[in-house]
């Protein structure tokens, strides 16, 4: 297997007709030097904030920094994504990433629109604002900067405990209710981990960052994203339980569904890494989804169907009613905005 990579394989990508592949041998390691690194690409859009037309998401408005993620979480569903850029949801998605050096420029721009009424924009609506390479660009970083000197809400999802390096920006945000925090928790047992999503933090350095954000007042919410029948559905009650005690308020959970090439990729890692129980994984993702590895149905393409999937929305059920209280997504304020493109400073 790849070290270090969730994709174990390159995939078509469906728009293209003619693709070179360049393919690494088996059991090299990718940071020997006659091996190729990850590729990190300048992008350069018009615009960063996107409106949320899915009614399961949660969300209204969303913003990525980055395109394409090198935590390789193998079931994301951004990897689809990343056809669209030309490149594939198979290992491109992890080794390739696209990066936009101009967000902060970009999003500022967004907010002083004359017409422009504020709503809590979400980082991370499709890869993580978090990834490794944030610790050296610092994007998101500068997002944060520029939500500060709006007083405007943002929402944050991420996998990856470098989110705590922003606390200088995060807790005046924190203390205006102006901010909140979704952290995505999949497994405890860390061998699982490595491979399932082998780039993100570990489940310890996770519940150390929530205790830590919460601690200093930020809203924090744990999903369970994605439960994947046969691997980790069994941990739900001990997930909950951690994250609670980390100071957690919220949790919620998604099935997972493996829409477009993400389904290949998936089925060929989980018969390498759980040659075991590889069949008992797919069969019953099937059993969630009419007997197929996706389905697009708004409304049950993330919660899934069937006696299994009952038992573990049962199961959910009960583990909240014991160890959280509060249920939907915080508040956060709009009325604090500041309507000028000298931010705060414009008051003076």
């Amino acid at each position: 297997m790849y070290k270090g990579r969730g994709a174990q394989k390159q995939v078509k990508n469906r728009f293209l007709m003619h693709e070179y592949v360049q393919e690494l041998l088996e059991g090299v390691d990718e940071y020997d030097e006659e091996a190729p690194l990850t590729k990190h690409i300048p992008i350069y859009p018009k615009t960063i904030v996107n409106k949320v037309e899915s009614p399961d998401v949660g969300m209204e408005f969303s913003m990525n920094p980055y395109q394409g993620c090198e935590h390789g979480c193998i079931y994301c569903y951004a990897r689809n994504s990343h056809e669209y850029w030309g490149y594939n949801a198979g290992l491109d998605f992890e080794r390739v990433i696209l990066y936009k050096m101009n967000a902060a420029q970009l999003l500022e721009k967004h907010l002083q629109k004359p017409n422009y009424q504020p709503a809590t924009i979400v980082l991370s609506g499709n890869t993580d604002c978090y990834q490794p390479l944030e610790r050296k660009l610092q994007i998101t970083r500068s997002l944060l900067e520029v939500f500060v000197k709006y007083k405007h809400p943002v929402g944050i999802i991420t996998k990856n405990a470098l989110v705590t390096r922003d606390l200088d920006f995060i807790k005046p945000l924190a203390e205006q209710d102006l901010i909140s925090v979704y952290f995505s928790l999949t497994t405890l047992d860390e061998s699982v981990r490595r491979k399932l999503e082998p780039r993100t933090s570990t489940a310890r350095q996770k519940l150390k960052a929530m205790e830590l954000l919460s601690s200093i007042g930020v809203p924090v919410t744990l999903m369970i994203g994605p439960v994947i029948p046969g691997l980790n559905d069994h941990e739900i009650p001990e997930l909950m339980k951690a994250a609670s005690k980390a100071g957690a308020t919220r949790v919620s959970f998604t099935m997972i569904r493996l829409n477009g090439q993400i389904g290949n990729v998936f089925e060929h890692w989980v018969i390498q890494a759980f040659p075991d129980r590889a069949d008992k994984i797919l069969n019953q993702i099937k059993g969630a989804h009419g007997g197929q590895l996706n389905d697009s149905r708004f409304g049950a393409r993330m919660r899934g169907e069937g006696r299994m999937v009952q038992s573990i929305h049962r199961l959910f059920e009960l583990s909240k009613a014991k160890y959280f209280q509060h249920s939907g997504r915080p508040k956060l304020r709009t009325d604090l905005f500041i309507k000028t493109n000298r931010g705060q400073m414009g008051l003076f």
